[in-house]
Parts: structure tokens; sequence; C-alpha cells
């Protein structure tokens, strides 16, 4: 069953913030841990790889879904579930029944897709829009590059392979601006462990500016945005959230910000690179590594990382994952991976790229860290718990330094190591481990969690 957005509380309101545009500010004091907003999703597609685990309507984890008695591919909870998604559903079901293997739009492509059925049937504002409205989506069109723009041509010509049966299409120009708000303001749905469930539209989440000392996170229930606070916010200030991951250093973080949202962020963990020295620290030796050494490593680390995320990306180069994380359930691993090269060569480049950075970097740096999350993966995949167990043990406390507190990253990595301690039968660090993640998660995603309900009953069961 889909969640209704709870009436938008009177704390909160729209304000044009110096220097970012539209944003969010607080009308009143939030504490930490408290709900700030839910926003239904405005629509939202399940990646494809989680049908049959998950809802392709209200994106419950369950087992004895039902399918679609057309195209046999997407799963539904109930009747209820499927009758609801049908309007969405039916844009594809006819064209994965006749195009079979070679049905492959993208997630972006499926969204807009959906955004534009939408439009079609709901031209009034919806429940997911009471402070934004799609139409008011920034595209930063002037900001496209020549690379940006083939991509989204691609994109258009996809659409029209996929879909043309069932959309009216606006103009080539529209739809450039469409699938650039996209790029801009789509979300990615993830569990507890992080796993991409899918992508989706939630523009009163949207509204929100970013910061890298964000005062609130987002989660998801099914497909239910909630907001709430991991600071304390007073009346007047401007509520911020983060478009990024926040483990790296200060310029890497704003490459990434200026890549896809087209800004560099002010804010004081910015302006100052206070966390950056921690973050990129070097080992210490009796003959240190010279400056230039230094950016020499630093310059390799980053080169590593975007051909690990243009992989992920791209589904090219090396690997294409299309679990982010694994998900453990009891003794049962599952790490959903397409590679390309067999994972034992995935694990030796990691361990490669570990070794040449481990000559000028610590353990807690944060390309290191980054490395041998990658290895974690790989471990997961061929089933070495040990190996796992190993890698997660140096990553947790450099994760719980670096990353905000009641940070998901920091609670996933909690989760898992939790569950590799109990399939290898070691109770005590397992609840630990378990008992930690819960303390994160009732901040970030609300006591009544449905996840946090489960993982209670994994500590019960063991």
């Amino acid at each position: 069953m889909r969640s209704d957005a709870a009436p938008q509380p009177s704390g909160l309101e729209r304000f044009d913030s110096p220097g970012k545009g539209r944003g969010l500010r607080a009308r009143r004091r939030y504490a930490v841990g408290e709900l700030l907003f839910s926003c239904p999703a405005y629509t939202a597609v399940l990646t494809v790889s989680e049908r049959g685990s998950h809802c392709d309507g209200c994106f419950a984890r369950k087992e004895g879904l039902s399918k679609c008695g057309r195209c046999k591919q997407a799963f539904y909870c109930n009747v209820e579930c499927q009758k609801e998604d049908w309007p969405m559903h039916k844009l594809e079901c006819s064209a994965m029944c006749a195009f079979g293997q070679n049905w492959n739009p993208s997630e972006t492509v499926r969204l807009t897709a959906r955004i534009l059925a939408k439009q079609k049937t709901h031209p009034e504002r919806t429940q997911s829009e009471k402070l934004l409205a799609v139409k008011e989506f920034e595209s930063h069109l002037d900001k496209l590059d020549n690379e940006k723009r083939e991509l989204i041509q691609n994109d258009i010509a996809a659409l029209h392979h996929f879909y043309s049966k069932h959309l009216e299409y606006p103009d080539n120009a529209a739809l450039v601006v469409l699938f650039a708000q996209v790029n801009c303001n789509g979300f990615t749905i993830e569990d507890e462990e992080l796993s991409h469930l899918g992508s989706a539209i939630f523009p009163d989440v949207a509204l929100m500016n970013h910061s890298c000392c964000p005062n609130v996170i987002v989660t998801y229930k099914g497909t239910l945005a909630e907001v709430r606070a991991v600071k304390e916010i007073e009346p007047g200030e401007e509520v911020f959230t983060s478009y990024i991951d926040l483990l790296y250093p200060t310029e890497d973080r704003n490459d990434r910000l200026r890549d896809s949202y087209f800004f560099n962020c002010d804010c004081r963990e910015c302006v100052t690179k206070e966390k950056d020295k921690e973050k990129l620290e070097i080992r210490k030796l009796n003959d240190p590594p010279s400056a230039e050494t230094v950016r020499d490593m630093i310059k390799y680390a980053r080169n590593v990382i975007e051909e690990f995320r243009r992989a992920k990306h791209y589904k090219y180069i090396l690997c294409l994952a299309t679990l982010a994380c694994c998900l453990m359930r009891g003794h049962l691993f599952i790490w959903v991976l397409d590679f390309l090269i067999p994972p034992s060569e995935l694990l030796e480049i990691c361990e490669l790229s570990l070794d040449k950075m481990g000559a000028v970097f610590e353990d807690s740096n944060v390309y290191m860290l980054h490395m041998m999350y990658q290895a974690m993966g790989v471990c997961l995949y061929v089933q070495d718990w040990e190996g796992a167990l190993r890698y997660g043990q140096k990553i947790i406390r450099p994760y719980s330094k670096h990353y905000p507190s009641y940070s998901l990253n920091v609670a996933s990595m909690w989760l898992k190591l939790g569950r590799l301690y109990m399939a290898l039968e070691n109770r005590a660090a397992g609840v630990k481990a378990l008992k930690r993640a819960i303390a994160i998660m009732e901040v970030a995603h609300g006591k009544d969690h449905p996840y946090i309900s489960e993982i209670k009953k994994e500590l019960e069961d063991h």
C-alpha cells in the first residue's frame, strides 16, 4: 500500500535564499530526529533488478508478490497496488512484451516518461507539490556542455523508441528542458544498506538547498520521502540537505556539485576546509613524501574513483553494479553485480590500487576508504565473508570520524558489519554493531520505520 503524505506543517515556509534562489526555512524550532515534513513521490520507477522482491507500485519489500498478468515482469503487493500503478505501468507493459530482451530504457528515460503521462492526466497541482511544482524545477539549460546535451538527445531518442505508443510528446526543445530538470532534481531511493531501489521525483524535497553541513536528512518509506532534523533547527534558519556523498574533501565535493548541479558550495566546511587534512591524511614516515608525490597520488586516486563511478553510471570500464550495497537477510547475502571482468580480477585491481596509494596515504584517507569499500563489495559478491569483514572493520572508524552525525553511510556500514558478524557466528559483536546502526537510524528514519523493526527482529532471531 502507498503511504499518503502528512498534512503540510505550518512550521516551514518557502523563501528567497540569498545567493541560492528558492529555499526552505523553518518557522519554529525542530529537535534532532523530529520529522519536518513528508512528501509522496510525484512519480517513481523501481529499478529493474529489484522486480520480484519489491512492489513496483509502493516499493514494499515482500515475498509472494503477484505478477502482472500481461508482461509478467512487474510485481505487486495486491490488486489495489496494481490498479493504482496501472496508469504508469501501462506505458511499459506492452512495450516490454514487444521488445523482450531488447527493452532497456534507462531509469531517467522511464522516469521522464512517467512525468509526461502524469502531467497529462493530472494537470493540477498534486500532493507532492505543496511548496514547489515540477514545472518550476531549475534546468540549468544554459550551463549544459556538449557532452551533457548529447546525452539528453540520446535519452530523447530512447524515449521515442520505447514509449511512442502511449505518450504524447512535446517538441524537442521542451523535452531537453524536462530531461535537464530531471537530471538536476531527481532522487535515488535506497534501502537501509543504501542499495539502489529506484528513482523518483519529490518536488517539495527538491526545494531544499545543499550544504556540506546539512541540518536534515532525507530517508524513504516506500515511495514516501521523509525529512528529519539531524541538528537542532531554530526559527528563521534555512533547512539544508546534502546533494552528494560528504566523505570526500572540499575540492572533490565542489567538483561533483559543479558537474551535477552547476554551483559551488559556500558552507562553513567548504570555506574553512577544516576536515580536509584528516580526510587526506598522509602516512607518517621517516622520509615523508614530497608535496609533488602527494599531489600525484591524489590525482591518481581521483582518476581511479572516477573510473569506478563511470563504470557504475555508464555501464563500462570495470563493472556494472546494479546494487551499490549488499543486502543480507540472516545468513543469506545478495549482491547483484554484472561484472564485465571476473570478480577476482576486479578485486586485484582494488588491492593493487590500495597498495599503491598505501605507500603515501594512511588507511583513514578517504581515497583508501573508497577503494576498500569497492573491495568489500567484491568480497561479498564472491561470498568471502571474512574478507568483507576485514575491509568493513577498517572502514567503520574513519567513516564515523569523516561523516556528519547520523550519517546513513555510517549506519549502513554498521548494519553490514552486524550482519557479517552474525553470519560468522560472532553474536556479541553482531549485536553491538546492529545496535549502533539502530541508534543512528532511529534519528534518521524515525523509530517506527519498518527497517528498524526488521533489524530488531534479526536481533531477536539470533
